[in-house]
């Protein structure tokens, strides 16, 4: 005999969350744990055999949350609480709960790592793309900025592409430095809009340079990140490391697994983790597959590229 529907009371706020656009969100819902959404008024109905339902109540309760803190529910968030339900890890971070900069971690792993961001002097990041390691750094970086606890936000990465180098590109040093920093640019433009961040990269507060031209500056009050420093030798990654003055913090973001270097083994990164890792100041957070938030395409390439490895036995 079939289970009659259980009926989780929620805000109006949370119960559109739930639904989405088009009804979008209760659909990726209803497929990951088989079972039917019905929202017909002051909440969400739930059919399915029970152990479906208690996942699914899981991922609702996160979404409410969220929703009801105050916070837009994409498609990605959708995506996140439905693998933290089945894995059973907590629920997103609602926004100020755990926040330190414009935006608010979306996995355990995310809140784990601004946590990190505020109470150590040098952070690193590990893990593949699209788990938000540069993102989350850059707004803490950007926060710091905005409050006024540092007087300048510094972006730093290798100009490494494929084995490409800054003296092949046409232009002056913005116009070659540009294309490497585009992603940085983006994220900074998304956090702190296009009218904020021309002021300040204009007064010296916003600097986003490649790591050839950190040598022989002491960043002094500053929050300084490396991104993409997979691709850093081990002598630039030394280098940038003691660049930090009085008053500044460091992230160092990375995906281990990605070196364009010609040599992987001349990679500073992981060997900086290494002999870092455990020293007073010092966190290492390591991103998985499963805080992936961009397309869930990417968690499965993510996924399928670790497996992979695993079965090569690196």
């Amino acid at each position: 005999m079939s289970r009659p529907p259980e009926f989780i009371t929620l805000s109006d706020a949370a119960a559109r969350a739930v639904a989405g656009p088009g009804s979008r969100h209760a659909a990726l819902i209803e497929d990951a744990f088989k079972v039917l959404l019905e929202t017909p008024g002051g909440g969400v109905s739930i059919s399915g055999d029970s152990r479906a339902r208690s996942l699914a109540k899981r991922a609702i309760a996160a979404l409410a949350a969220q929703a009801d803190a105050g916070a837009e529910v994409a498609e990605a968030d959708v995506r996140v609480a439905v693998g933290q339900a089945r894995s059973g890890e907590p629920g997103p971070v609602a926004p100020g709960a755990a926040r330190r900069g414009p935006v608010s971690p979306k996995t355990a792993t995310q809140a784990q790592y601004m946590d990190m961001l505020g109470r150590h002097e040098l952070v690193f990041g590990l893990g593949p793309a699209g788990t938000g390691k540069t993102f989350l750094a850059v707004a803490h970086g950007a926060g710091m900025l905005m409050r006024g606890e540092i007087d300048r936000l510094i972006v730093t990465r290798p100009a490494v592409e494929a084995g490409e180098k800054l003296g092949f590109l046409p232009g002056d040093l913005t116009e070659k430095v540009d294309p490497y920093m585009a992603p940085v640019w983006e994220a900074l433009t998304q956090i702190v809009g296009t009218e904020q961040l021309r002021r300040r990269r204009d007064k010296g507060e916003i600097e986003v340079a490649p790591i050839a031209f950190m040598r022989g500056r002491t960043l002094s009050h500053a929050f300084i990140i490396v991104d993409e420093a997979q691709n850093t030798s081990r002598l630039q990654m030394k280098m940038v490391l003691t660049r930090m003055g009085e008053g500044s913090r460091m992230a160092v973001t990375g995906d281990p697994s990605q070196i364009d270097l010609l040599n992987a083994a001349d990679s500073g990164l992981a060997h900086a983790v290494a002999i870092l890792e455990g020293v007073e100041g010092v966190a290492v957070t390591r991103f998985s597959a499963a805080d992936v938030v961009r397309h869930p395409m990417v968690q499965r390439i993510v996924k399928a590229y670790d497996e992979d490895a695993a079965k090569r036995g690196r």
